[in-house]
């Protein structure tokens, strides 16, 4: 039986865990919180999976929360020049739904599950020294800690990394009371952009309390939604939010009026900077550790890929170990296994984020515009969420979309005549 170690108990290290649990490894994994602190403790991240990676939590029984969280059927956009005026909205539908569950409780459920069924579980944290000692104990040590000083272990890719600091300062807060509105479908996320300003994210998602509304904020630096720096506590961030939400986008400050924090410690804040970074990493003589998951692809979740990269992630590290059989982990199967994720999936997600960070060009302005018309253009618009793999065969050739939208419109002139 091979042995495996996993650092890290996020998405992507315990969803690679608890699947070669299943497939007979002798897996450990290290987490620096233990279920009762990730239960009670801040909020990691916000998230919305959508079904394709939902689909591989599925394919091993993870899905513990299919008939308890939240559907999200669909997306709504909507975008705002100037405070308080919404010059167009859209919504397309997500297919068949997707659906986000706070990692609080995700996580420490997960935890539960894996020593449940007979897994190994080091509650320490994992320092770079540690590592010259941990590795050698296992056929295959992988690395599945976003953050902390084991994430510099991983040179970062000169190549495939085009920042140097943030593109947004990030806030996010758990709500409940969140009115639903009546001009997009029941339960939909909804997008909305202030160019150059920021985007509020209104997202459905389950956590101990219950069903639940996510305010997640990207904010331009230094820009008017740019207010929560200082990591205010829940009660004041919901404050500045509503007040900031009023100005800003009305019909969401007057959904919010009655809002309520879920819990004592429902907010976040903060920001980071997107980076790909090198597989593999060597912390011994001929010794080999393996990235994964934020760890060597990490966006700005303004395209929402941060868990569905991870879940992705895991799962195709997990068919490639099963595929490796008897074989080493040496590095050039590391190497390997991270060009076949980068490939079928991390590359498109990154081209969309970077996409969505930056001024959107005037042929896609015009597709956004279009999308107001023809429910067609705007069903493959929101598409690229769940699938970015379609932003350039959709958006790469400016002439391409025009002429798709082009097509779209005469078909829809066409059948109203």
């Amino acid at each position: 039986m091979r042995k495996i170690l996993i650092v890290g108990a996020g998405q992507a290290g315990m969803q690679l865990a608890l699947s070669l649990q299943v497939e007979g490894y002798e897996v450990t994994v290290m987490s620096a919180r233990t279920p009762d602190e990730l239960r009670d403790g801040w909020p990691m991240s916000t998230q919305v999976m959508f079904d394709p990676a939902l689909a591989y939590e599925r394919a091993y029984d993870l899905n513990l929360w299919e008939d308890e969280a939240p559907r999200i059927p669909a997306v709504g956009i909507s975008v705002s020049p100037e405070p308080g005026v919404r010059a167009l909205k859209f919504d397309g539908p997500w297919e068949p739904y997707a659906m986000s569950v706070d990692q609080r409780l995700k996580m420490s459920t997960w935890l539960e599950l894996f020593e449940d069924r007979g897994g190994r579980i080091i509650y320490h944290p994992v320092m770079t020294s540690d590592l010259a000692g941990l590795a050698p104990m296992y056929d295959l040590t992988l690395i599945a800690a976003g953050k902390g000083e084991i994430v510099d272990l991983f040179d970062r890719d000169p190549v495939r990394s085009k920042y140097d600091k943030p593109g947004r300062a990030l806030s996010a807060i758990y709500l409940q009371g969140w009115v639903e509105p009546d001009d997009f479908p029941a339960g939909s996320m909804r997008i909305n952009v202030a160019p150059g300003v920021g985007e509020l994210f209104v997202i459905s998602a389950l956590t101990q309390a219950g069903p639940s509304r996510v305010a997640f904020v990207e904010a331009i630096p230094e820009g008017p939604f740019d207010c929560f720096w200082d990591r205010p506590r829940p009660d004041e961030h919901l404050r500045r939010l509503q007040h900031l939400m009023l100005e800003h986008m009305p019909w969401e400050g007057e959904l919010m009026r009655e809002c309520e924090p879920t819990d004592a410690r429902a907010s976040l804040s903060g920001a980071f900077t997107g980076m790909v970074r090198k597989p593999y990493a060597e912390v011994a003589d001929g010794t080999y550790v393996f990235g994964m998951g934020d760890v060597v692809v990490v966006n700005d979740p303004i395209a929402g890929q941060g868990s569905n990269n991870a879940a992705h992630c895991a799962g195709i590290y997990t068919q490639a170990i099963l595929d490796r059989g008897e074989q080493p982990f040496d590095p050039e199967w590391m190497q390997a296994t991270f060009e076949t994720f980068w490939e079928t999936r991390a590359q498109h997600s990154t081209g969309l984020t970077d996409a969505l960070l930056n001024p959107l060009p005037d042929h896609v302005q015009q597709v956004l515009g279009a999308a107001t018309q023809h429910q067609a253009v705007a069903d493959r618009f929101t598409r690229l969420f769940p699938h970015p793999e379609d932003l350039g065969p959709f958006l790469g050739d400016p002439e391409a979309a025009l002429a798709y939208v082009a097509q779209v419109a005469d078909g829809d002139a066409a059948t109203r005549a």
